[in-house]
């Protein structure tokens, strides 16, 4: 067989290394180093605490609805099955020899790991609480002084640029390296490529672009306080400016997921009926634009829909219509993954060289369905009162928590007189953070020192739960 050569590797796309060597010297565990991050990532109050945030709609009484944690176990579970599909292909295509039986063993581990932890990040409120905290700086930080300077003068660009462009994927790192503190300053010293996969954007905040053709751009990956650590984890897996492998297919799966099974939550929280979600798949005005294959293929896709119901009143199941609208949901993720897939494999060179910038299901026979359910999501779910309701509780809660907190620490830990608030504010924030603070600021410079101070405080509301927040917000102003 013709030698194959990419210049990425799978053995430094999988290296069992991780930021601080184990010490462990146990014999008789047999587990490879992911798996070994799966129980790391279960057993965490990191982990936990995603049952406490909200994924689409808020938390309420509910049971069935979808919290941050029920939606990373099912791209757990996606991603784990995209990798499977994928190094299966991969073999009968004979596109990589070097993918052995172990890396392909390895791979899957890494992404059941990967979906676990990719929105451990997100502070409350969903993605709601990140444009909170962006707007929050970028209104706030020209009015706050110190040295007799606006923040926003003092602050180097980079600075500015991590609060300007707040991401939960770079808060992820973070989190991840160095705020889970169980032993030493690594966090929960996870395996390098469990981290560079979930790195979406692998670039800075200076470097956001979010109309780049290349997707890598669209966010930051990490803050310039871990531009140390981001510049080790690309060493080891060889990535450098470019995503892990890996990466597409962990997006995928969290595509997959949002796309349809928020629907299937939407669907039983009422907010709309099963004749409007047929209506509006047959009647979008993207099927003008779609040529002839795509609008046949989807067309099939549809009718699928029809043939579910058809079989819901045949077998006299209780809720046809739900019946129909949840294997069809069913129905289409296994179609989408098939497609990512497929297309991983399609475009295998183009990854392993670095060079592929767009999602996997773009351009693929899938992509209309896939925007069509976007838009179904904006017209019948984001647009709900109570969605809208959401927005208004994450921007007061998140919003009067950093009214409360960032003056505070902005005078905190330094020989600047403070009023008598300010300390015990600080007090009340983890002793974990405040202790990576300290460790962190040691030796470096006034506004290096307020940078982390500000960071400081975002560390503390990310970690909050939704309920959390609300009682910490109703409570510090007396309600």
């Amino acid at each position: 067989m013709q030698s194959i050569s990419y210049r990425l590797n799978w053995e430094s796309l999988l290296s069992p290394r991780r930021l601080r060597k184990s010490e462990s010297k146990q014999t008789g565990d047999y587990r490879n180093e992911f798996e070994k991050d799966y129980h790391r990532i279960v057993t965490s109050a990191s982990f936990r605490r995603l049952q406490d945030k909200t994924q689409v709609f808020p938390l309420d009484q509910s049971d069935f609805v979808r919290t941050r944690l029920t939606h990373s176990i099912e791209v757990s579970s996606l991603a784990k099955s995209l990798g499977q599909m994928v190094s299966q292909e991969i073999y009968f295509r004979r596109l990589d020899p070097a993918l052995t039986q172990r890396l392909v063993y390895e791979m899957s581990d890494l992404l059941l790991c990967a979906g676990l932890i990719h929105d451990i990040g997100n502070p409350p409120y969903g993605h709601y609480g990140e444009t909170t905290i962006r707007d929050w700086f970028v209104r706030r930080l020209p009015q706050l002084m110190y040295l007799g300077q606006p923040l926003d003068q003092l602050l180097t660009d980079q600075m500015k640029a991590d609060l300007f462009n707040f991401e939960g994927n770079a808060q992820a790192l973070r989190l991840l390296t160095k705020l889970h503190f169980l032993k030493d300053d690594y966090g929960m010293n996870l395996t390098i490529p469990l981290l560079n996969t979930i790195m979406k954007y692998p670039v800075s905040s200076l470097d956001v672009k979010p109309d780049h053709e290349n997707v890598q751009f669209h966010k930051m990956g990490y803050f310039l306080a871990e531009s140390d650590i981001f510049a080790s984890i690309v060493d080891v897996t060889g990535t450098e400016n470019c995503r892990h492998p890996l990466t597409f297919l962990l997006e995928a799966a969290d595509d997959i997921a949002y796309r349809t099974a928020d629907l299937e939550d939407a669907y039983k929280k009422g907010r709309f009926t099963y004749d409007q979600f047929r209506h509006t798949l047959l009647t979008t005005p993207r099927l003008a634009d779609a040529d002839h294959v795509k609008r046949e293929n989807y067309r099939i896709y549809c009718n699928v829909l029809d043939q579910k119901l058809e079989e819901a009143y045949e077998r006299k199941v209780n809720k046809p219509e739900l019946f129909a609208l949840q294997n069809w949901v069913i129905y289409v993720q296994g179609l989408m993954l098939q497609t990512a897939a497929t297309s991983f494999c399609d475009h295998y060179n183009e990854i392993m060289n670095g060079v592929y910038g767009k999602e996997l299901l773009v351009d693929t026979q899938a992509e209309l369905l896939l925007n069509v359910l976007g838009d179904i999501a904006v017209s019948f779910v984001f647009t709900s009162k109570q969605i809208i309701s959401l927005e208004i509780a994450a921007n007061n809660i998140l919003g009067g928590l950093l009214d409360m907190f960032i003056p505070a620490c902005i005078e905190w830990d330094t020989s600047r007189p403070q009023s008598s608030i300010e300390p015990r504010l600080m007090a009340i924030i983890s002793d974990n953070y405040r202790s990576n603070y300290y460790r962190r600021s040691e030796g470096k410079d006034e506004i290096e020192k307020l940078y982390l101070r500000l960071l400081l405080v975002t560390d503390y509301i990310c970690g909050m739960t939704d309920s959390f927040a609300k009682k910490m917000y109703r409570n510090m102003n007396g309600l």
